[in-house]
């Protein structure tokens, strides 16, 4: 939390492909992302920053939230909107 604000993070939109990439590979070794599956709720739209936000953020929420598990080597915000679209809901 921020200022007692729920958080979340998810990439930077300056971030790279090979970036985005790497992220997403390291977060997924340490998550369950089956949530980005096809079919299920996270998968679509299927674009990398997507994937990798949503990823970084389950992997941001199982260390604890605190602003050092979501750094990604310099490629991520903590941000106080809810990412959420649709059914896909950032935990």
């Amino acid at each position: 939390m921020v200022n007692g604000q729920k958080t979340w993070c998810v990439a930077k939109p300056s971030s790279d492909q090979a970036t985005l990439l790497s992220n997403l590979n390291y977060a997924c070794s340490h998550v369950d992302c089956r949530v980005l599956q096809k079919g299920c709720p996270c998968s679509s739209p299927e674009n990398l920053m997507n994937r990798a936000s949503i990823a970084m953020n389950l992997y941001y929420r199982s260390k604890g939230t605190d602003h050092w598990n979501c750094d990604f080597r310099g490629s991520a915000l903590v941000v106080v909107t809810d990412p959420s679209y649709g059914n896909c809901i950032y935990a």
